[in-house]
């Protein structure tokens, strides 16, 4: 059953071959021209994007090597695409291995050295009796990863075995089948996904600017419209706020701690197609907490890029994945552009799919790229406290205190379990992950300063303690 948070209803109107993988000098390295033939030109993107779907088959060179249970793809060409990740069937199995890919340049002809995916993505995602899961056919899946415009593929999937910190996986034990052998979940195929061109961006290894000319469809509008009146229907961005105009447009005087409103490009802006989401929005009731993400897509992408990844992003989180839309609420790039992310209004309580349980009464803002090893950039950092500040404190929320959520249920908490959580916490503590990666987690006590600051607090009013909120409770 949906309470009356969960739905507002508007009419709105991704051939698998057997062969022995080729191995890199090493991971990075630059591997030879294809020996399977030359590349080919690139294609024009199609402007609304596309998603190839190849069923992985059994390694029959790891077979004669003693490991039944690989699965991949021989090296191949492919139309062109820029975002890759593999799926399978059960959206509650965890894939229990080692994922790896090389790719071909499409400008250079030239294969890349083997890339590890994050095989840890299920936490993303709805609430386990959340209306999102009843009403989609679910998968699971990896992160998805940025590749650039490529045109040939070529990946092997191994259970067990530990996974670099710097991939956002974890080591798991092995889930043995009947007869003692590791078994990898059922279903797998490799997801290529093209995210196409918006009219007047340069090809997606050049990037370019968001926000396509045209005319509106039915379901652009109805987005668009959420956004209403901090933006007109169509526009590109929702223009930055001052405090004053952020409380007087909430029609509120009991606002004493609005921040002001950060640029934020809409989803016309960085090209949405909104024909593939479900059409209507989900809200829950208020946001009590912001998790803090990075999106384990690597760090490979220029901010002319950000755009195109993002509905890569989006596109692998609907098609591939089965989500109703992108899970997250907000994603941020490398030079500190904010981005409008799940449909139904920048400034309402949006209901996300970003931290398995914790999805109710709380926001999710990823970074866009891998954040294990790598640090996140200052731009990026100066966001996250701007946007943290201005979206809480629309709900009174003090980005150094902490707050109570009840879980949904995940691997960390059960459900129904109050948990005691910092107001700004990365998705670590509502559940087992690496996520937001090393680097960016230890950066969360600065997020939470500058967030305050920006909120006008002083530091004896975060609570506990100059905001050092308590840690988050353990399951009992």
């Amino acid at each position: 059953m949906l309470s009356s948070r969960a739905l507002a209803s508007v009419g709105v109107c991704c051939a698998a071959a057997l062969a022995l993988p080729v191995l890199s000098a090493g991971p990075g390295a630059a591997a030879p021209r294809d020996p399977a033939g030359p590349a080919r030109p690139a294609a024009p993107a199609a402007a609304g994007g596309s998603t190839q779907s190849l069923r992985l088959a059994p390694l029959a060179g790891d077979r004669a090597l003693g490991n039944p249970a690989a699965q991949g793809l021989a090296r191949q060409s492919v139309r062109p695409f820029a975002l890759l990740g593999v799926v399978w069937d059960d959206p509650d199995a965890e894939l229990a291995g080692r994922v790896e890919v090389r790719t071909r340049d499409t400008r250079t002809g030239r294969w890349s050295g083997w890339q590890h995916l994050s095989t840890h993505n299920h936490e993303h995602a709805a609430d386990p009796a959340g209306a999102e899961r009843d009403a989609r056919r679910l998968h699971g899946g990896t992160a998805p990863l940025w590749v650039g415009t490529s045109d040939g593929v070529e990946v092997r999937v191994r259970p067990g075995g530990e996974v670099s910190a710097a991939t956002g996986a974890h080591s798991h034990e092995h889930k043995p089948d009947p007869t003692g052998e590791s078994v990898l979940p059922a279903g797998l195929r490799l997801e290529l996904v093209d995210p196409g061109t918006l009219p007047g961006e340069t090809p997606r290894t050049e990037g370019g600017q968001p926000g396509g000319q045209g005319a509106l469809t039915s379901a652009e509008t109805a987005v668009s419209r959420t956004n209403e009146p901090l933006a007109e229907v169509g526009a590109v961005e929702v223009p930055a706020r001052s405090a004053a105009e952020v409380r007087a447009e909430q029609g509120a005087t009991d606002l004493p701690y609005a921040a002001p409103q950060p640029r934020i490009v809409t989803r016309k802006g960085w090209g949405a197609d909104e024909s593939i989401r479900q059409g209507d929005f989900l809200y829950t009731d208020t946001v009590k907490a912001a998790f803090v993400h990075h999106t384990a897509s690597g760090n490979n992408y220029s901010c002319a890029e950000a755009p195109a990844l993002i509905r890569g992003i989006y596109r692998y989180h609907v098609q591939s994945e089965g989500w109703r839309d992108i899970g997250y609420n907000f994603l941020v790039d490398k030079c500190g552009t904010v981005y409008e992310g799940r449909a139904g209004g920048v400034a309402k309580p949006v209901m996300g799919a970003h931290t398995l349980g914790f999805n109710e009464d709380s926001t999710g803002v990823a970074v866009l790229g891998t954040h294990s090893e790598d640090e996140a950039p200052a731009p990026a950092l100066d966001a996250l406290k701007k946007l943290t500040a201005w979206k809480l404190g629309l709900h009174g929320a003090d980005p150094a205190g902490t707050t109570e959520l009840v879980s949904g249920g995940g691997n960390r908490f059960p459900k129904g379990q109050k948990v005691k959580l910092k107001v700004i916490s990365g998705h670590r503590d509502g559940f087992s992950t690496e996520c937001p990666g090393e680097k960016l987690y230890e950066k969360l006590d600065e997020i939470r300063t500058g967030a305050a600051e920006h909120q006008g607090r002083k530091p004896e009013e975060g609570q506990p303690g100059e905001g050092q909120p308590e840690q988050p409770e353990q399951p009992s």
